[in-house]
């Protein structure tokens, strides 16, 4: 989650969580580093680096563990662990009587930041997302910091469609490097698609909130996109300052994780 969620969820029936005038300047020094340095080249390099999957084999629930060291950078809203926003947001899916895969996507969605544990600076884990290689939108938050970027001045990375085709498929796209496509890669041979979606692209806000890019898009995402949208609600406005009951949820959650997953995951 990043600044331009944390402003929607302020105004979302009134919710109020922790001042935000006291994360916001942490918040957009990581944007600028961000911006900076997710170029074409660091994609594409970190792609070769991870997505053999061959760091680590561990647990679902050992990953989800290892993730309570983090304090995402990007995220000014929730004093919660990793873990327990996790849960709340699964919970919430729950709650709605949500299909079990969806309700699943809700509790491992932020997994992917265990890239952390390898090392990873948080600027190329965490924080909305984007596509490289064409140019950036306006609606993706701090656009201004994409001047610091190279590719910005490239004569093909800054033109619209840069080096895509419209309607090629966003399977096709390459977005800036983070712990959601890492995720989609770990769990793309466990999960349905309508669950895959949400994982890939839920911090592809300019995407599934501001509509943008949606002509480098096929029929298929158009489809899926629905889940990413039906997603958003439950992690955007799930979090509360009551921290979810970890043990009581765990035997329910290993249940479920047992259902798709192996019990060791390569990563």
């Amino acid at each position: 989650m990043g600044e331009m969620d944390f402003q929607m969820a302020q105004e979302h029936d009134g919710t109020t969580f922790r001042d935000y005038t006291q994360a916001q300047q942490r918040v957009r020094d990581f944007y600028r580093e961000n911006h900076a340095k997710q170029t074409l080249e660091f994609v594409l390099e970190k792609k070769e680096q991870y997505l053999s999957l061959n760091r680590k084999t561990m647990g679902i629930w050992e990953a989800m563990e290892a993730l309570n060291v983090l304090v995402d950078e990007s995220d000014p809203d929730t004093e919660l662990s990793q873990v327990e926003h996790n849960l709340q947001t699964a919970e919430a899916c729950r709650r709605d009587n949500r299909p079990d895969w969806f309700v699943l996507a809700g509790f491992i969605h932020d997994l992917g930041k265990v890239l952390t544990m390898f090392g990873e600076p948080q600027w190329a884990v965490v924080g909305d997302t984007f596509p490289v290689g064409c140019a950036y939108s306006d609606r993706i938050v701090y656009p201004e910091f994409f001047e610091n970027n190279p590719d910005s001045t490239h004569p093909v990375y800054s033109t619209k469609f840069g080096i895509y085709e419209e309607g090629c498929g966003l399977d096709n796209v390459h977005l800036s490097w983070g712990h959601d496509e890492y995720l989609y890669h770990v769990c793309k041979d466990y999960l349905p698609t309508e669950a895959l979606y949400p994982i890939r692209y839920h911090s592809f806000y300019s995407a599934h909130t501001g509509h943008d890019y949606e002509y480098l898009m096929d029929d298929t995402d158009k489809e899926m996109f629905y889940w990413v949208r039906e997603f958003n609600q439950y992690d955007l406005y799930s979090k509360a300052d009551e921290p979810p009951k970890v043990d009581k949820l765990r035997p329910y959650y290993e249940e479920l994780i047992g259902k798709y997953f192996p019990k060791e995951v390569r990563w």
